[in-house]
């Protein structure tokens, strides 16, 4: 039995009682076992086990999202029909190429990786932390981040070096809640504790150095704080989009090891895994890559929090899946981009005010579900 093998999946050759029926005939390309609401590939040695709602919900996402870069990419000021943003983007040559591969896309294209690196870095905190409350902006990333952030502005450090400091400050950030959490095996209550400490202390740091500071250097570093795309783009996003594919064959690894992370320590060490080391490197992936995208974008709060859990609901599994996050958290993200933007027009809000207004009403529902479950 592997950890992402559920105790009814079989490791040999598919058993007509495995799948209800016959054994599923293998080709080329593999066999297939149906199991409940799953489906077994084999691809030589290896044994993937799908689940099929998640493949639809992961289509669903993905088509939502190019339907929403496409209205993103159309309003504003000009408009931008869809039919020729679509000409645009297939090369064919319009008079709005400037307006939408200049003006638009990159911000657009910026809004889509960094919602969907929150997304990823929000399921592994919370499969780790076992926690649906636990993110980047609980257990003190993007306060770690967000302190070395405002000393950068407000210190007339040149700007090109902000976003380079705000990484450092979230990992030192990280290196801290791993110090104080890392005890008795980075146990979940101990590591959300300690995030929470962490947050705290360095939230109270940068509100004294924003008062100390010159109130012009002290706007923009709360600007920073709010998390915006504005003024941003193809660099922040090509920063963010390198780290995610060098972390790539990590992030295929914790896609798979995130099946055992409900599993109890003896339990999982009884079929052979190894719980405190797969806990801190589930963790540390999602720390660096939340450090990575705030350092980038900003402090925008939320995404990370809400992205995992409306994906797991809906695909109705026991655990935050990583790429419906993904594309759930990124789905987000242009949306509050584009609210922002056009809402108020022509004033500008930033991305993080509206992540917030969606976060708020969420914690309160989970607040209240919660209570009735305990009731």
């Amino acid at each position: 039995m592997t950890a992402t093998q559920r105790p009814s999946a079989t490791v040999g050759p598919p058993h007509p009682s495995a799948s209800g029926g016959p054994s599923a005939s293998s080709g080329p390309a593999g066999g297939q076992a149906r199991l409940a609401g799953r489906s077994l590939l084999r691809i030589g040695p290896v044994s993937l086990l799908i689940r099929r709602r998640a493949v639809l919900v992961a289509a669903v996402l993905t088509v939502l999202l190019l339907l929403a870069v496409v209205l993103s990419l159309s309003l504003g000021t000009p408009y931008v029909a869809p039919a020729d943003v679509l000409r645009a983007l297939s090369g064919a040559g319009t008079p709005y190429d400037l307006v939408v591969f200049d003006l638009r896309l990159p911000r657009v294209v910026l809004a889509a990786a960094a919602g969907a690196a929150f997304g990823v870095a929000g399921t592994l905190i919370q499969s780790v932390a076992r926690n649906p409350l636990a993110s980047p902006d609980v257990i003190g990333i993007t306060q770690g981040a967000g302190l070395a952030a405002t000393v950068a502005l407000t210190s007339g450090m040149a700007a090109v070096l902000v976003a380079p400091t705000a990484l450092v400050g979230g990992l030192l950030a990280a290196v801290l809640l791993f110090a104080l959490g890392a005890r008795h095996g980075l146990a979940a209550q101990r590591f959300v504790l300690a995030g929470v400490a962490v947050a705290f202390a360095f939230r109270a740091l940068t509100e004294v150095v924003m008062l100390t500071a010159d109130p012009i250097d002290g706007l923009r570093a709360q600007i920073w704080l709010i998390g915006t795309l504005a003024g941003k783009g193809w660099t922040e996003a090509a920063w963010i989009a390198g780290t995610m594919l060098v972390l790539l064959p990590v992030l295929a690894w914790a896609g798979w090891a995130l099946n055992s992370t409900a599993l109890d320590d003896d339990t999982a060490r009884g079929v052979g895994l190894r719980p405190v080391a797969r806990r801190i490197g589930l963790a540390g992936t999602g720390v660096l890559v939340a450090a990575m995208v705030t350092a980038q974008v900003g402090a925008v709060d939320f995404v990370a929090l809400v992205a995992p859990q409306v994906a797991r609901r809906l695909v109705r599994a026991e655990r935050p899946p990583l790429v419906c996050a993904a594309l759930l958290g990124a789905l987000l993200l242009v949306l509050a981009d584009l609210a922002g933007r056009r809402l108020f027009a022509p004033t500008q809000l930033p991305a993080g005010v509206l992540t917030a207004a969606i976060g708020g009403p969420y914690l309160i529902f989970l607040l209240l579900r919660g209570r009735r479950r305990s009731s």
